[in-house]
């Protein structure tokens, strides 16, 4: 199976090409980058694609990571998922940047749990706690940081994502401490791909993530509601 992995969601812009039979990805390239996602995207899937010298219509799927992350982020990604395989003819399947950031970790981590963590500002985090072998102990939310490091009932766990340091910092020093930080800016795309060819396209499509309304607002919506109001 080949997959075109796509990843805009937080502090990267990241693209790859997985050929699954192989067990190896054909082609890869990450820019770190705060904002400017949408100018760096194409270009780069031009560039990974000519890598891997394939044709978007050779492609089985295309995976793109689907939240929690950046408003503007998010769309850029998921925009190009849905028109390259409207284009080609092809499935677009979403994954969480949370599972993305533990699928690293798990099936290396023993019995440890995994803790994924994104800054969601304001002193919140998104999260979700895995076991070692991947199942679900605490499904994603979002929440003050001392909750969510309350939440973690399942034993010293590894702690991973852009808010890795964040839980650190906070973790009540009179408790277990993490077995490991890994404070990544963005998810490895190698393994938003090999999650997107396992996902099931009908259970897991290419449509953002929200565990809480966007801070963006579209700027239409106050002027429509005021002329409802007088009209």
């Amino acid at each position: 199976m080949l997959i075109l992995a796509l990843d805009t969601a937080l502090e990267a812009c990241a693209a790859a090409v997985l050929d699954t039979d192989a067990g190896e990805l054909l082609a890869q390239e990450q820019l770190l980058m705060k904002r400017g996602h949408a100018e760096a995207l194409m270009p780069m899937i031009a560039r990974v694609m000519q890598s891997a010298n394939l044709a978007f219509t050779a492609l089985d799927r295309i995976a793109v990571t689907v939240g929690p992350g950046s408003f503007t982020g998010l769309r850029v990604g998921i925009s190009a998922a849905r028109g390259l395989a409207l284009a080609a003819k092809r499935p677009a399947v979403g994954l969480t940047t949370l599972s993305a950031y533990a699928a690293a970790i798990v099936g290396q981590s023993g019995p440890v749990p995994v803790i994924s963590a994104i800054d969601a500002r304001h002193d919140h985090v998104y999260f979700q706690i895995v076991a070692g072998d991947g199942s679900l102990l605490l499904r994603p939310a979002v929440a003050p940081i001392d909750e969510a490091i309350a939440a973690s009932k399942f034993g010293p766990p590894h702690l991973v994502g852009n808010a890795a340091k964040i839980l650190a910092e906070r973790w009540p020093k009179d408790a277990p401490q993490p077995v490991s930080i890994d404070a990544q800016p963005a998810p490895d795309i190698s393994w938003v791909a090999w999650l997107g060819a396992a996902a099931n396209p009908d259970t897991n499509p290419a449509r953002p993530f929200y565990l809480k309304a966007p801070d963006a607002k579209p700027a239409a919506q106050p002027l429509l509601a005021a002329q409802a109001a007088t009209s």
